[in-house]
């Protein structure tokens, strides 16, 4: 398969700039997600890798071969659409040999190629049906069959699970990590879905207005977002912020939130003026010996857990905690934090003031 390295690539569209000066590696290997809201410059980024789009600067390298002003049909790649792009007039069969026959490959080894591809796809007993009366499911998979079956050096993936139903999409996300696993392909896979990205992807990029936030491993990301949009974009419920004007000295290790004074990571620099505090909803513990307290607004029963909304002096936030713990609108309690957990932004900036396990991931922008 291939390693991608895309260097301070940028697109733009007249006055309009869809990506900035992005910079990643991906890995030979890798299934690696493309992950950010509409509008953020994750599917040109695809498109520029796969030369549907050319960059207006930057580089783009393909197991060490630049091609970032080669035409799609010299790159070797597969590319996969969310509206499947199937051939109508022709069957399953034909659909996912017509990329062989049209390279002039014999008729014995596109058969074999084709049966191995369906083998691997579970469409056996579809092959010679029409395209047309097939489920939005086995679409898909023929789909992912035509691509396949050239054994290009790295498949690209813009949404391929949008158009599923919910419950269906789920299933047919771990089909693919499995048949990705299988493979040991080079995958490239641009989603808006946080969950999606964090079940599928060995490393995300997340994007925002053209630029690369961050990348990295997904548990990396989670725990240790790079930007107060990372922090907020993965998630569910979003990390919470609490605003508040102080200051950390080099190495400080507490702020003072009101009459309560909460421990945090070391700061990585020094830095007074307004500051975020970030702590993710099932990091925030009802305590009642803590000086920090929270009024509860609204409660969601979720089962096994519930989220509890609070409002505190410093801003409302909420808290995923057991379900079987009573809690009534209107309450007083008092909030702690694990200072392990916690994440500190420049409130003007949005950046992290300190997450060392974030050093060298974050975006060029």
């Amino acid at each position: 398969m291939a390693q991608i390295r895309i260097q301070n690539v940028r697109k733009e569209f007249g006055a309009f700039t869809a990506v900035r000066s992005s910079t990643f590696t991906i890995e030979d290997g890798e299934f690696f997600m493309l992950l950010g809201p509409s509008g953020c410059g994750k599917t040109t980024t695809l498109r520029m890798m796969a030369g549907l789009e050319l960059p207006t600067s930057g580089e783009i390298f393909i197991d060490g071969e630049e091609i970032g002003m080669k035409p799609a049909s010299k790159r070797d790649i597969a590319f996969v659409f969310q509206m499947f792009a199937l051939y109508p007039h022709m069957n399953v069969r034909k659909n996912i040999s017509y990329p062989l026959v049209s390279q002039g490959m014999k008729r014995e080894e596109v058969k074999t190629r084709v049966q191995e591809v369906a083998r691997i796809l579970k469409i056996e007993n579809i092959l010679d049906r029409p395209v047309g009366g097939l489920s939005g499911g086995d679409r898909q998979r023929v789909a992912l069959g035509r691509a396949i079956v050239r054994q290009p050096k790295a498949f690209f993936m813009d949404e391929p699970l949008g158009a599923l139903d919910a419950e269906f999409r789920e299933h047919m996300a771990e089909e693919l990590r499995a048949l990705h696993d299988r493979m040991g392909a080079t995958t490239v896979y641009v989603t808006h879905d946080q969950l999606e990205a964090m079940q599928m992807g060995d490393k995300i990029v997340v994007m925002n207005h053209g630029v690369v936030e961050q990348f990295g491993k997904p548990q990396q990301i989670y725990d240790w977002p790079a930007t107060k949009f990372v922090a907020q974009f993965i998630g569910s419920p979003s990390m919470n912020f609490l605003d508040f004007e102080g200051m950390i000295g080099i190495g400080g290790k507490s702020v003072d939130l009101g009459e309560a004074k909460i421990e945090v990571p070391a700061a990585r620099e020094g830095r007074a003026g307004k500051l975020t505090l970030g702590v993710r909803p099932e990091h925030v513990r009802f305590a009642t010996e803590s000086a920090y307290r929270g009024r509860v607004t609204a409660v969601e029963y979720l089962g096994t857990t519930q989220i509890v909304t609070l409002r505190s002096s410093h801003g409302d936030l909420k808290a995923r905690i057991p379900s079987d713990r009573p809690v009534r609108e209107g309450e007083l309690v008092g909030l702690a934090f694990d200072a392990r957990t916690l994440s500190l932004f420049d409130a003007e900036t949005g950046k992290a003031l300190r997450s060392d396990a974030n050093d060298g991931v974050l975006g060029h922008g």
